[in-house]
């Protein structure tokens, strides 16, 4: 399912959805802007290495500083253009009625938090992976959480691509969410101890620790009445 648009207008500008996606996309060009052994540099430094928890022994306070550092750098770098325009389509379509619900700041906040408990979850579910894990997809995913709580039967123009046939037509949100959550719980799942590069090469816990923490976390950050 590729959503287009959702059926809920805002009722003011989403400053904080359309800055975050503008950082990520200067993010993203500075990554270009890299030579090969710079960009595997950054990656390295500031993407989420769930590995290096167990060097922790060694300089604790550099290891957890860097880490915890790369909770919130992580979810600014990106590693293809395609990785980056679906992080960002998603975050326009559904992140402006969240922050509507919200305001400015909690939602700034609440995009943060979901980022860092995804990055957390993926940590846990990937403790020897020397792999650095970047993108916006966690803190995305607690969006979309959040979204699906708030406005389950908002309708959401949708294409199904369906062997030749891709209709387009409008569904609920909570059958576009749900159904979204329900793949990546099933992918997250059959990726436990598979040496799958396919399977093992996206984070699907971060995605579905950051659904969750989104929905956990509109109780805290809400304080506008749905529309």
């Amino acid at each position: 399912m590729i959503p287009f648009k959702d059926s809920i207008p805002s009722r003011r500008f989403p400053f904080v959805t359309v800055i975050l996606i503008i950082t990520n996309a200067a993010a993203f060009a500075y990554e270009l802007s890299l030579p090969w052994e710079g960009l595997e540099n950054l990656i390295n430094t500031y993407g989420v290495v769930p590995f290096k928890l167990q060097l922790v022994a060694d300089n604790p306070l550099g290891v957890l500083g860097e880490m915890a550092g790369s909770l919130v750098t992580s979810t600014l770098l990106h590693a293809g253009f395609l990785h980056l325009l679906g992080n960002m389509w998603y975050l326009w379509i559904f992140g402006d009625n969240v922050e509507d619900r919200m305001g400015p700041i909690r939602f700034l906040l609440f995009y943060l938090s979901c980022g860092v408990v995804a990055s957390v979850t993926h940590i846990v579910f990937n403790l020897g992976s020397p792999v650095p894990t970047i993108g916006a997809s966690g803190a995305v995913a607690g969006v979309l959480g959040a979204y699906l709580v708030s406005y389950p039967f908002a309708r959401v123009l949708t294409l199904l691509p369906f062997f030749i046939i891709w209709p387009v037509v409008e569904l609920p949100a909570i059958l576009v969410l749900g159904f979204w959550f329900i793949v990546q719980l099933f992918n997250g799942t059959a990726a436990i101890g598979t040496t799958s590069e396919m399977m093992a090469g996206v984070a699907w816990w971060a995605h579905i620790g950051g659904f969750i923490s989104g929905i956990l976390f509109l109780r805290v950050f809400a304080r506008r009445p749905r529309h």
